[in-house]
C-alpha cells in the first residue's frame, strides 16, 4: 500500500475489525476535501407568535466529500489499468450491494490525519478524455461519504471520555498513527501526542512490527 496515499478499505460491519474485505485504490490524491457537520434544531413557530426559541434535536452524521480521478493516459507511473476497470473496482468496494451482508460495504477512508468510518452515499462520474474510438482515458468521480458508527462509538463520542489505560499496539502493514489512535481513542487527532510519547520522528512511515504505546489521554 503506497505511503501518503488516500486509502479506502471495506469492512463487513460497523465494528471495523480485522484487515478488511477489500480496498479501493486512489492513484491520485484529492486536491481538497470538505468535512461537513450539521446540528439540528426545532424552530417551529406557533401561529401568531413573533418567534420561537431554538430547541436542540440532535446532531446529524458527519459527511466528507471530494473529487478523485481515474486515469489511463500514462500520466500515472506503472498504471495500465483501463479507466472502466478502475471505476468498476471502486464501485465493487464502495457502492455495490454486498450479498453477504445485505447492504453496501462499511468503509474507512484514511488520508493523513483523516480517519473516517462511513458509507458511500453519493457517486457522480464525469468522463473527460477519450480515445478516438470513445474509450475513456480519464474520469472524475465526485463522492460523498456519511459517517457510520456503531452504538458504542456514538456513546464514546457523546461522553467525550478518553481511555484511562495504557495500550500496547503492534503496527500492522497499512497502519498509520491516526488509524491506530482512532481505534483506541475513537479520535485520530491524538496522533501527535502518541508520536511524542513514543519518541517517533518519522511517524508517517512506521514499519510493521513496531511496538507503539498509547498512554491515557486527559
Amino acid at each position: 500500500m503506497a505511503k501518503n496515499k488516500m486509502t479506502i478499505v471495506a469492512y463487513k460491519d460497523n465494528q471495523y475489525t480485522g484487515k478488511g474485505i477489500g480496498s479501493a485504490s486512489v492513484k491520485i490524491n484529492p486536491a481538497s476535501y470538505t468535512h461537513n457537520h450539521t446540528v439540528n434544531y426545532d424552530n417551529t413557530i406557533a401561529q401568531g407568535a413573533p418567534g420561537a426559541p431554538l430547541r436542540f434535536k440532535g446532531i446529524s452524521p458527519e459527511t466528507i466529500s471530494f473529487d478523485i480521478y481515474f486515469d489511463a493516459t500514462g500520466a500515472i507511473e506503472n498504471n495500465k489499468v483501463p479507466v472502466t476497470t478502475q471505476i468498476n473496482q471502486f464501485k465493487k468496494v464502495c457502492l455495490v450491494y454486498n450479498g453477504n451482508i445485505h447492504e453496501p460495504n462499511y468503509l474507512i477512508v484514511s488520508w493523513g490525519s483523516l480517519v473516517f468510518k462511513c458509507k458511500l452515499t453519493s457517486l457522480s462520474i464525469s468522463h473527460t478524455l477519450f480515445m478516438v474510438d470513445g474509450t475513456s482515458l480519464r474520469a472524475k468521480a465526485s463522492v460523498t461519504f456519511e459517517q457510520a458508527l456503531d452504538a458504542n462509538m456514538i456513546g464514546k463520542k457523546a461522553n467525550n471520555k478518553s481511555p484511562d489505560l495504557t495500550h500496547l499496539v503492534i503496527v500492522r502493514d497499512g497502519d498509520t498513527l491516526p488509524i491506530i489512535c482512532n481505534d483506541i481513542y475513537g479520535d485520530p487527532t491524538y496522533y501527535l501526542e502518541v508520536a511524542k510519547y513514543n519518541n517517533l520522528v518519522n511517524f508517517r512511515d512506521i514499519a510493521p512490527g513496531t511496538k507503539i504505546y498509547l498512554p491515557p489521554v486527559k
